[in-house]
């Protein structure tokens, strides 16, 4: 097997990553926890269906010759829910210190590593007529929608944890942190479906350059 040639015309490059530890860390956390947050949202009214869990506890006590009132019915209901939306809650409050921290890592971003700086070549590249560039462009500017959007979403979120302060706009956070709830879904779906496509198309590597950083800052 060839031995590789690091003689001084082939430099091993010790320069910085095109993604940084900072942006890699987050990444990786960030979609565990949002992931596990919409788990908890599944659970609550698809796979258990939480608001029908009375009858169901009712049929079962009763062949068991236990009967109980459609009160405490509701409360053994109430306990499963809540300890869902415990885990939920506590997701969401380490997704806001997350997304804080991201804010902190983008300023400590170095040359090519910013995003801007990446939109910047993509343009470049797309002004000569390269498609995938273009593609890159919106795609880029699609990330900024999402953090926007999960900003929303922190934001609202942790508004209804205290709600007892915010009793005037509860009702419409709310609303909008359901709606920026299916607008992060819809991300994700389309984020993972991308991602798959450009491994096995024209882009591979993506996902283990958002491992171990990928390409030299400098090359990217």
């Amino acid at each position: 097997m060839a031995t590789p040639n690091y003689s001084a015309s082939s430099p091993v490059t010790a320069g910085p990553k095109r993604n940084s530890v900072g942006v890699r860390i987050w990444h990786w956390i960030n979609s565990g926890l949002v992931l596990f947050q919409l788990m908890t949202i599944l659970f609550l009214f698809v796979v258990l269906k939480v608001k029908g869990l009375a009858p169901d506890f009712s049929k079962r006590l009763a062949e068991k010759g236990i009967n109980m009132a459609p009160d405490q019915l509701r409360g053994l209901s109430s306990v499963v829910a809540h300890r869902i939306w415990d885990w939920h809650i506590w997701a969401g409050i380490l997704i806001s210190i997350l997304l804080a921290y991201r804010v902190v890592v983008s300023f400590r971003q170095r040359g090519s590593q910013r995003t801007a700086a990446k939109i910047a070549h993509l343009q470049a590249q797309a002004a000569q007529g390269d498609t995938a560039a273009k593609k890159g462009v919106l795609v880029r500017y699609s990330y900024r929608v999402f953090y926007v959007v999960l900003a929303v979403m922190v934001l609202t979120g942790l508004i209804l944890v205290f709600e007892d302060y915010f009793r005037s706009i509860e009702h419409l956070c709310k609303e909008i942190h359901e709606v920026t709830m299916y607008a992060v879904i819809a991300f994700v779906v389309a984020h993972i479906f991308g991602v798959f496509r450009a491994e096995v198309t024209d882009a591979p590597g993506i996902v283990s350059g958002m491992i171990n950083g990928g390409k030299p800052a400098e090359q990217a």
